[in-house]
């Protein structure tokens, strides 16, 4: 028998996501509008070669709890386990990114700096792309080098509402240390 991964959706401020996990870990969480979903859990089916069942599990339980916490403003860091199948380099990507703090940004050409190698800004851009796990793995906090706002999968407007709320966020907490 295949394995399982199993997939719920829930609503959040910014609209509809689908989470998908197995006992390994939450390997999915998109916006249910992302162009890219279908071609997402594709490459899920194929990587885990497993089938994907509409079925609720515990650690998309738990997403959703961090993520309503997240919204909440009462977290800025995610403890979930986390199933990401894909290259050494996406690996290291997607881990560099969940070093971003809440509320802060990086540019593609820092990324790519902190991986040591300038030359691999568009490769840092395209893994950025290539994650699976939105907010959770902050690709939000990528911006480009001028300062723009550029190339979010779930569309730049939710990446706008992200770094505007984690921003008035922290000079929330600012305000009473």
């Amino acid at each position: 028998m295949k394995n399982k991964i199993h997939k719920c959706k829930f609503h959040t401020p910014l609209g509809d996501m689908l989470a998908a996990a197995n006992d390994e870990g939450l390997c999915l969480l998109e916006f249910t509008d992302r162009p890219a979903l279908p071609k997402e859990l594709g490459d899920l089916k194929r990587l885990l070669n497993a089938e994907i069942v509409s079925e609720e599990h515990i650690l998309i339980d738990e997403a959703q709890k961090q993520l309503d916490e997240y919204f909440q403003g009462k977290r800025k860091e995610f403890s979930i386990k986390l199933k990401t199948p894909g290259t050494e380099f996406q690996k290291k990507v997607w881990s560099v990114l969940q070093e971003i703090p809440f509320g802060k940004t990086r540019t593609y050409k820092e990324q790519a700096l902190i991986l040591g190698n300038l030359k691999s800004i568009r490769a840092v851009g395209k893994a950025n792309g290539e994650n699976r796990i939105a907010i959770i793995i902050p690709c939000h906090r990528v911006i480009g080098a001028n300062g723009d706002l550029v190339g979010y999968g779930g569309g730049l407007w939710r990446k706008h509402y992200l770094l505007e709320f984690e921003s008035k966020v922290n000079n929330q907490f600012s305000l009473f240390e």
